[in-house]
């Protein structure tokens, strides 16, 4: 049984527990909220209650039962589809739905909607956890993702991923204002050497590249385009908090507690460009900002 370690800071103090571990980790809020009930969270040696508040004081830890053998199910779940042919799938997902099934998630997600709506036709390549997904989005990141429909498709878009060759635009809102008009960030990251739930920069990790560029300045706060040339997990979000401009709503990379009371950080997946695996031809898609987003920013001011 794997045991992991976390530090409330005082931040997090009165939080409930559960909120807690879901902010700082992996773990979604409904599975933390199942290990304290398994009495697998404990507070100085002392199980503890979902209902529990941190204070800061003391080290939480968890226990994480040995993972089960998942494999996702058809759900009828509503999708914003913006492009579909018998190759690829281009959805515009909403901040909040994870892409694929995971322990504590197993249901509800973008790969369960998708096994619905497309009848099973999706690539393989990806077992069956990820069936079609070639690239995947954060859970709290909204916008645009592309799967594929069969394993010539899968290939051929994950090699356009490689090889840099496929765009992915991105849009945030980040704390501070950032006073160069566009620049390049290109750090290594891998898994956070003192917290295996995060990531991190760190020397001799893999190539993270991001080019950024600011669309509007206001007071606090800049709105940049993030454009990938790499595709790390959580890249825009460690990029942008090593520049000292965590993204807004980022509670784990970022501040703990903001003034805008959302679910998530302030970064939406805008456009995507790939060459179809089947005509050749260069295919391009953008979303707008969601309403949450779009509400926060008609409160800041320009400068």
């Amino acid at each position: 049984m794997e045991k992991i370690t976390l530090k409330p800071s005082e931040d997090n103090s009165g939080e409930r527990i559960d909120k807690f571990i879901s902010d700082c980790s992996d773990i979604s809020r409904s599975y933390a909220a199942k290990l304290c009930d398994m009495g697998l969270v404990t507070r100085g040696g002392k199980s503890v209650s979902k209902s529990f508040r941190v204070d800061g004081s003391e080290e939480i830890e968890i226990e994480l039962p040995e993972e089960k053998e998942l494999s996702a199910k058809p759900e009828d779940i509503p999708l914003d589809v913006v492009y579909e042919d018998g190759d690829v799938i281009v959805v515009n997902k909403p901040q909040g739905m994870c892409v694929h099934p995971a322990p504590g998630n197993e249901s509800g997600t973008l790969v369960n909607a998708l096994m619905h709506r497309c009848k099973g036709g999706l690539s393989a390549i990806n077992g069956v956890v990820r069936p079609g997904i070639v690239h995947r989005i954060d859970k709290d990141t909204s916008g645009l993702i592309v799967a594929a429909k069969n394993d010539k498709a899968h290939l051929a878009l994950s090699a356009q991923l490689k090889e840099r060759k496929a765009m992915r635009k991105y849009v945030a809102l980040v704390n501070g204002n950032i006073k160069e008009d566009e620049g390049t960030v290109n750090k290594p990251i891998a898994r956070c050497p003192s917290d295996r739930k995060k990531m991190a920069i760190v020397q001799g990790g893999r190539e993270a590249v991001t080019h950024f560029k600011v669309l509007k300045r206001y007071d606090g706060y800049t709105l940049v385009e993030c454009a990938l040339e790499t595709g790390r997990t959580h890249q825009i979000r460690v990029h942008m908090a090593s520049m000292g401009h965590s993204i807004v709503g980022d509670t784990v990379y970022g501040v703990k507690k903001e003034k805008f009371n959302l679910n998530g950080q302030l970064l939406h997946a805008k456009t995507i460009g790939f060459i179809h695996p089947t005509t050749g031809k260069l295919m391009e898609f953008t979303s707008e900002i969601p309403e949450y987003f779009a509400d926060v920013l008609k409160k800041l001011k320009e400068k």
